[in-house]
């Protein structure tokens, strides 16, 4: 198991100053969700945060990487980052990583919202910009 029952609980319990953290089982991992937005991920017990422009480079100076995975068509790498070794120890320390990557993840649920919601634009006109004459 990638993600362990146990590992799951304890970040529940070091991330208990946010309010309710809810862990939900995905492809051999978990994603933790805080506010309707998955804020981390967990896979082989290690944490990653959601980073965005705002918070990535905290993640950079403190030297973290992000969650990479393999493809038959080369690596992916995804928005979370390693959570710092010393924020795994620290309550306070990883409610404010925590707090940055909470409000990463509900600003991207927000923007893919507005992106989904914008109307279509209605059909545009013939080649050239002229009608096309009606038949009948």
């Amino acid at each position: 198991m990638t993600a362990s029952p146990e590992f799951c609980a304890h970040l529940v319990d070091l991330l208990s100053s946010l309010g309710t953290v809810s862990v939900r089982r995905m492809f051999g991992g978990a994603g933790l969700y805080h506010g309707g937005a998955m804020f981390a991920l967990v896979f082989e017990d290690t944490l990653y945060l959601k980073a965005d422009d705002r918070n990535r480079p905290d993640f950079a100076a403190a030297g973290m990487a992000p969650f990479t995975y393999d493809t038959d068509s080369g690596r992916i790498s995804m928005s979370y980052y390693e959570a710092p070794p010393e924020a795994m120890e620290d309550v306070e320390l990883m409610r404010v990583w925590a707090q940055k990557s909470v409000a990463a993840a509900l600003a991207a649920k927000s923007a893919r919202r507005k992106s989904q919601s914008k109307p279509k634009k209605p059909a545009g006109k013939a080649r050239g910009g002229k009608k096309r004459p009606r038949r009948g």
